[in-house]
C-alpha cells in the first residue's frame, strides 16, 4: 500500500541530519481504501461483548486442540470444537469464551464455501443461523437480492427468537420495498438548513429546473429530504426515499461530511445515486453510485496536461498545506506528472495555520541547511569574512543574503487558496525565486488574484470547471434562465445539480423505468448535452466535466490561458 506523501515529508523535516534541500521521497502514496467494517444496511454482526483473552480452565485438552486448529487455518474442524465446547465446558465463563470464538470465526474467517457448508450441517449447531445471516449480507454486497432474501428468511425460520432473526426481518422488509419504484419520482438529499443551507437551497432550485418542474405538464415528482449536514439523518433519508417515496434515483451527497453515509445506504438499497460531492473515493462504494462534480483528479489531469503537453514543462516542485486537501492534491499531482514522464524535483509541506512561510520556502529551494552546500557557502562568504573567523551555523540572514535558491524546476504546484498563494508568492519572491510558473486549482479563480500573486501575476496557471466570461457560459440556456429568474449567476454547484436532474429526466423519458435499467443507461452515457458542454460517463462512473485552464492577463483580469498566450 502506498503511504501518504505527508508521512515521508514529516520525517524529512524532523530529521536531525541536515540535508541540502527537500528531496522527493520514494513515491509510496496512497489512494482511499474503503474497508467494510459493517454489514449491509449499516449494522455490524459482531457481538457486543469482546472475546475473553483465554478460558479459565479446561477439563481436557479439547480446547487447546481447537485453538491449535484455528491457528493452523483449519477453521471448520476448529469451529465444530468451539460449538461443542460452548455447550459442554463445565465453567460458564469458558462456555461464553467458546461461544464468542465460534461467532467471531463465522463472521470473519470463513470463506463463502465454508459458510455454505456450515449453514447446512447440523454439527455446527447455533452458528448455522449466523452463517446464513452472513451469506445473506454477502449476497446483498453482490446485489443478489433474491439469494439474500432466501438466506434471511432461513434465519427467521432457524432462529425465530434471536436478535439476528429480528434483523433479518428488517432486511427482508427493505428488500421487498426496493422492488416497487415510481419511475417519475426523483429523490433529493441536500443540506437545506444550518450553515450550508443556502448552498443546498441553490442546488435544489437548479434540480427543479433540470426536471422541468416549472412546466405545467411536467410528469416528474421531486421527493426532497433535508440532510441537516448530519450523516445519520442523511442515511435515514435514503431509506425514506426508497421505502416510502419509491424514488427511482437520488441526487445529493453534496457535503463530504454526509456523502459516505448517503452513498453506502444508496448502494445497499440498489438505488442509482448522482453524487455532487468532491469527496475522494465515493464511486468506489458500489455500481449504483455515480458522481457529477469537478473532482481533484479532473483538475490535476487537465492542469498537468496543459503544463507538460502544451507548455513543455518537465520538472516540478510541490509546495502544499499539511491538511487533507493539500495532501490529496499533492499525491494526485505527483502521480500524474510521473505517469506523463515528468519528474518531481522538490517537495515541501507547511502548516496551513502559519503565516510565516520563510522556512518551507527555504527548504524547497535549498537555502535552509547551509551544511549541505558548505563549499559554495564558504566561497560566497570569503570576501565578507577575510578578517574574522565566523562560526558556521545556520542563520536566517545567511540563506537570505548568501546562498542563491536552487530552482531546477519549471513550476511549483500550490494546492491552496488564493489568499495563501499571495503569502507564499511573497516569500518565494523574497527568496530570489524568479521566472517559474505557479500552478493551482480552482480555489484561485477569485477576484483580486493578480494583486495577491504580486511578481508572479503573469506566471500563473490554474484550472476550473467554470469561467463566467466564457462563450459556453454566457450562451448557456440554463445560465440565462437562472439569471433571469434569480438575478444572479449560477455557480458550478448549481450547474452540476441542474445537469444531474436533466440527465435523469432525459434517460427516464427515454425508457429507463427501473433502477437497474437507469443504472445501466447512466453507465453507458456518452456526449450528453450538458449546460456548459458535452458530458461523458467514465468507467469509474465519474461524469467527465469540461475543464478550463486559466491565467491572469496583463490588465489583471482572469482569462483563458490560450487567450493570454495569444493576445
Amino acid at each position: 500500500m502506498k503511504l501518504f506523501l505527508i508521512s515521508s515529508l514529516i520525517l524529512l523535516t524532523a530529521c536531525s541530519t541536515p540535508i541540502t534541500r527537500s528531496q522527493a521521497p520514494h513515491n509510496q502514496k496512497t489512494g482511499t481504501v474503503l474497508i467494510p467494517t459493517k454489514g449491509k444496511f449499516g449494522k455490524s454482526l459482531s457481538p457486543s461483548q469482546q472475546v475473553p483473552s483465554a478460558p479459565v480452565a479446561e477439563v481436557n485438552s479439547t480446547g487447546a486442540q481447537a485453538l491449535a486448529l484455528e491457528k493452523e487455518g483449519r477453521f471448520l474442524p476448529a469451529l465444530k470444537e468451539f460449538v461443542s465446547l460452548s455447550v459442554n465446558s463445565p465453567a460458564k465463563q469458558n462456555q461464553e469464551f467458546y461461544r464468542l470464538k465460534a461467532l467471531e470465526m463465522t463472521e470473519n474467517k470463513l470463506s463463502d464455501d465454508e459458510l455454505d457448508k456450515v449453514s447446512g450441517d447440523s454439527d455446527f449447531g447455533f452458528v448455522r443461523g449466523h452463517a446464513l445471516f452472513k451469506l445473506g449480507q454477502l449476497s446483498l454486497q453482490k446485489h443478489d437480492t433474491p439469494s439474500a432474501r432466501r438466506y434471511f428468511s432461513s434465519v427467521i425460520s432457524f432462529l425465530p427468537e434471536s436478535d439476528i432473526a429480528a434483523r433479518s426481518k428488517e432486511y427482508v422488509a427493505q428488500i421487498d420495498s426496493v422492488r416497487f419504484v415510481e419511475p417519475k419520482t426523483i429523490g433529493v438529499i441536500l443540506p437545506l438548513s444550518g450553515k450550508n443551507g443556502p448552498i443546498g437551497q441553490k442546488a435544489l432550485r437548479a434540480v427543479e429546473m433540470g426536471l422541468g418542474l416549472d412546466a405545467q405538464d411536467s410528469r416528474f415528482k421531486l421527493a426532497v429530504m433535508d440532510s441537516e449536514g448530519n450523516p445519520d439523518t442523511a442515511r435515514r433519508s435514503v431509506e425514506r426515499l426508497v421505502q416510502e417515496d419509491k424514488a427511482i434515483a437520488i441526487i445529493g451527497s453534496l457535503l463530504s461530511k454526509t456523502a459516505s453515509a448517503e452513498v453506502s445506504k444508496a448502494d445497499e438499497l440498489g438505488i442509482p445515486s448522482l453524487v455532487l460531492s468532491q469527496k475522494s473515493g465515493v464511486t468506489d462504494v458500489g455500481p449504483t453510485i455515480f458522481r457529477n462534480a469537478l473532482t481533484s483528479e479532473m483538475q490535476v489531469h487537465h492542469l498537468v496536461h496543459v503544463a507538460m503537453d502544451e507548455l513543455g514543462m518537465r520538472r516540478f516542485a510541490i509546495l502544499f498545506p499539511n491538511d487533507p486537501y493539500g495532501v490529496e492534491y499533492a499525491n494526485i499531482f505527483w502521480d500524474e506528472v510521473l505517469a506523463r514522464g515528468g519528474s518531481i524535483a522538490a517537495v515541501q509541506n507547511y502548516n496551513p495555520k502559519d503565516t510565516d512561510f520563510r522556512g518551507p520556502v527555504q527548504r524547497l529551494v535549498g537555502t535552509y541547511y547551509i551544511e549541505g552546500r558548505i563549499e559554495e557557502y564558504k566561497a560566497l562568504t570569503k570576501d565578507k569574512n577575510k578578517n574574522q573567523t565566523r562560526k558556521l551555523q545556520r542563520q536566517e540572514k545567511d540563506t537570505d543574503d548568501v546562498l542563491p535558491p536552487i530552482t531546477d524546476f519549471d513550476a511549483v504546484f500550490i494546492p491552496d487558496s488564493a489568499k495563501t498563494l499571495g503569502q507564499l508568492a511573497a516569500f518565494l519572491s523574497y527568496g530570489g525565486v524568479r521566472n517559474i510558473k505557479l500552478l493551482g486549482t480552482n480555489l484561485w479563480n477569485s477576484p483580486g488574484l493578480s494583486k495577491r500573486a504580486g511578481n508572479f501575476s503573469s506566471n500563473l496557471l490554474f484550472v476550473d470547471g467554470l469561467f463566467n466570461q466564457s462563450h459556453n457560459y454566457q450562451s448557456s440556456r440554463f445560465v440565462q434562465s437562472y439569471k433571469k429568474i434569480f438575478n444572479e449567476d449560477p455557480s458550478l454547484i448549481e450547474i452540476q445539480a441542474y445537469d444531474s436532474a436533466l440527465i435523469l429526466r432525459q434517460l427516464i423519458l427515454g425508457g429507463a423505468s427501473t433502477r437497474d435499467e437507469l443504472s445501466r443507461k447512466l453507465s453507458e452515457m456518452r456526449q450528453f448535452p450538458g449546460s456548459l458542454g458535452p458530458l461523458d460517463m467514465s468507467k469509474s462512473r465519474e461524469i467527465l466535466r469540461p475543464v478550463l485552464s486559466l491565467t491572469v492577463a496583463r490588465d489583471g483580469q482572469i482569462v483563458p490561458a490560450a487567450r493570454a498566450s495569444n493576445p
